[in-house]
């Protein structure tokens, strides 16, 4: 696979974490579908072992996700911008502290939000709580689920290099 495909994969992998933070876009689905994508392409053992373990992480966070409260996160307050901090502490958390910096990342950008809108640091925690609450926790496990793919996907993409 040449450079030209795996720049498209990424940016695909790139709008399916964009896409979990937007509900409209099928986000997780698009980051396994990049990968899919990849492995067909690049039949190395090691593509189909992310593939594999692309899978297993999705349907991991399915279950997380059936097992937490649905999604309300518009009756919360939860706005576009809020999303975009959220996915960006998320992000940030995930780098500076290899993989378990996600959550309090996540937690931190929606806190950053809160704390910038309201002023407050007492209701910026209550509207972080009640977001959380409210799905937030959903979005975060399905937004991990997609982070640990990616990773897989550009550590087996710059192994194999």
């Amino acid at each position: 696979m040449g450079a030209g495909e795996l720049l498209l994969v990424g940016v695909v992998l790139v709008l399916g974490l964009c896409g979990v933070l937007v509900p409209v876009v099928p986000g997780s689905w698009l980051v396994w579908a990049a990968v899919l994508w990849w492995a067909l392409y690049d039949p190395r053992p090691v593509a189909w072992a992310v593939l594999v373990g692309s899978t297993v992480a999705l349907l991991l966070s399915l279950v997380v996700r059936w097992a937490l409260p649905p999604r309300r996160l518009r009756a919360s307050g939860a706005t576009p911008r809020m999303a975009v901090y959220a996915g960006t502490g998320a992000l940030l958390g995930f780098v500076l502290v290899p993989v378990l910096g996600a959550v309090p990342g996540f937690m931190a950008g929606i806190y950053l939000h809160e704390r910038l809108r309201l002023g407050r640091r007492a209701e910026a925690w209550a509207a972080l709580r009640s977001t959380m609450n409210a799905g937030g926790s959903s979005v975060l496990a399905e937004f991990f689920a997609c982070l640990l793919i990616t990773a897989g996907w550009l550590t087996a993409v710059i192994w194999t290099g």
